[in-house]
């Protein structure tokens, strides 16, 4: 090699990615969707499609937005106070409809119930009543009526008034336990804020918290357009989903912080690129927690619901469905999108970014160079030019395509 020429730089494959990938791998041995997602190949462009989630974020959270402020919540009787009773649903005359017992409430009481429902199905079905305070008075007498016009069954299968349950709160004690929720899940969020800026550095720590308030955001709006009464189960599950939501993210931002350890000494991808390749290396974790979470929670409401007829059980299930779903979308497709728009702000990662673009320009140049003049320094450009002037270089981190037949070992006879 001559004393003015210099060597080629091996860390000049780079990845490009967005259009450019997609233009580059367009005649690319293409893979099934299923090997892309399982080998985690960095084909799903996350990142670079970033304002397509920002705008479907945006949408999903003013949707839950507006559904809280216009419709707000179905609070349950320990937040808002009152009176509920229940009682079997199966009678001695034969089932007994919610339209049966809210016309006995009205004649008992002089006035409608705030609700009545059927939980359960089979012969565990129940039939709650709601309502505002009621005195002990107005309580025996409601269920005196109850009692005389259904005969309910009790454990033995004989009619029995004790079948017929109440329970009351008083406002004071529902604004206590208002309060006490609050309070807990303010601690919550700032333990967590706590933990993640000690552990990550504070762009990571805003991007993780942004995410948490747009899960909690998201998850009480499905619950205000739904319907979904709230009470201090909601309260419990919606703390479970936070932490794992926080988990989720953590695990991705783990592998970012992995991949882009170091990455302003080297040109090989942006930190934009390196962040989605985090993002894909984690996907088939991230969807194999959620759909292992998702299995006992589904669980949890068919023996809730059709089972057991348990309240308790079906909001704590429900709230942990619903967070679940929205924490796994969350960490994927906003918490990281998010951290990488924060740190591209920076000089170092604007500066970093240029630079390999410069560097891909140059190698591109090169190599056309070489097309057109056949030189030995421009072919050598060439070789070594990046994937994305390589049509037969299959997507980044994807396996090799190995040759369909081998030599046979011959030599062919010189002439």
């Amino acid at each position: 090699m001559a004393k003015h020429e210099q060597p080629l730089d091996t860390d000049a494959d780079v990845v490009p990615t967005g259009e450019e990938l997609m233009a580059a791998t367009s005649t690319a041995p293409q893979h099934g969707f299923f090997i892309r997602l399982y080998t985690g190949t960095g084909a799903f462009n996350v990142v670079g499609k970033r304002n397509l989630w920002y705008g479907i974020s945006g949408a999903i959270m003013a949707i839950a937005i507006i559904s809280i402020v216009v419709r707000g919540f179905t609070f349950g009787i320990d937040f808002e106070g009152g009176t509920k009773v229940s009682l079997p649903a199966q009678g001695s005359h034969g089932q007994v409809t919610t339209e049966q017992v809210e016309t006995v409430f009205s004649k008992t009481i002089g006035e409608a119930p705030e609700s009545v429902v059927t939980v359960g199905t089979g012969d565990s079905a129940t039939v709650q009543i709601r309502s505002e305070a009621l005195t002990n008075d107005q309580t025996e007498d409601l269920r005196t009526a109850l009692f005389d016009a259904f005969q309910p069954k009790g454990a033995d299968g004989q009619p029995s008034k004790q079948s017929i349950s109440d329970s009351a709160v008083s406002e004071t004690w529902g604004g206590q336990i208002t309060k006490k929720a609050l309070i807990a899940l303010v601690v919550f969020l700032a333990i967590v804020t706590v933990y993640i800026t000690l552990r990550y550095e504070r762009y990571m720590a805003a991007a993780a918290m942004a995410s948490l308030v747009f899960d909690l955001v998201v998850t009480a709006g499905v619950y205000s357009i739904v319907g979904f009464e709230v009470t201090p189960a909601t309260v419990i599950g919606l703390l479970t989903i936070l932490g794992f939501s926080i988990y989720d993210t953590v695990i991705v931002f783990d592998k970012v912080e992995e991949n882009t350890h170091g990455f302003e000494h080297t040109t090989r991808r942006t930190f934009a690129e390196q962040a989605n390749l985090a993002i894909n290396q984690t996907f088939m974790r991230s969807i194999n927690t959620s759909v292992i979470s998702v299995l006992p929670i589904l669980a949890l409401i068919v023996v809730a619901v059709w089972l057991l007829g348990v309240g308790t059980l079906q909001d704590l299930a429900l709230v942990q469905l619903v967070g679940v779903i929205v924490g796994t979308y969350s960490s994927i497709f906003f918490a990281t999108p998010l951290l990488v728009t924060l740190r591209e702000r920076t000089e170092l990662v604007r500066n970093h970014t240029r630079k390999v673009m410069n560097r891909r320009k140059g190698v591109s140049s090169k190599a056309a160079a070489g097309e057109e003049t056949g030189s030995p320094e421009a072919v050598a450009v060439t070789a070594s030019a990046p994937a994305a002037i390589a049509p037969d270089k299959p997507a980044p981190g994807a396996k090799p395509i190995r040759p369909t037949g081998r030599p046979s070992g011959k030599r062919t006879p010189r002439q």
